[in-house]
């Protein structure tokens, strides 16, 4: 079966997602604002479907074309490291409830509302994931600089 839709019509919601976060980044440059909880959270949440998103189109992409799919396994890592650094910001947020931000996941206590058990959950389950494609290793390596992931 043949793609029928012209290249403009290519991905509709892809497209939506990224004016939607381009107009939110507009409107930041405008109105500055500090991250707050909630803006984390929703940020965690769209950072995990990409990295969803990346997690499938890199095994269907790696046998025609490696060198592409060598990309996009560094670019899936790349994306859960932003992911991992998104998560433990909100950490360091203060809650509404109080005023020492929380550091950690803690799952044995109440969470502070929603939204704490909510990127946890999400964060423990795109880990879980994560891990089963990537090794340690290159979950830990540095931001910048040589991927051990891509050939030089």
């Amino acid at each position: 079966m043949t793609n029928t839709c012209p290249v403009d019509d290519a991905h509709p919601y892809l497209r939506a997602a990224s004016a939607g976060v381009r107009h939110h980044t507009r409107a930041l440059t405008t109105a500055p604002a500090p991250a707050d909880r909630a803006h984390l959270d929703v940020l965690h949440a769209h950072l995990i479907s990409l990295h969803q998103l990346l997690d499938q189109l890199q095994p269907s992409t790696q046998p025609p074309h490696p060198g592409a799919g060598r990309h996009l396994a560094t670019a899936r890592t790349r994306l859960w490291q932003a992911t991992a650094a998104v998560h433990d910001a909100f950490h360091q947020l203060p809650s509404g409830h109080r005023s020492a931000p929380a550091t950690q996941c803690q799952p044995e206590r109440l969470p502070d509302g929603p939204p704490v058990l909510t990127i946890c959950q999400r964060h423990l389950r795109a880990g879980h994931l994560a891990r089963r494609t990537t090794t340690a290793a290159d979950l830990n390596s540095p931001l910048h600089g040589h991927s051990t992931t891509c050939a030089q």
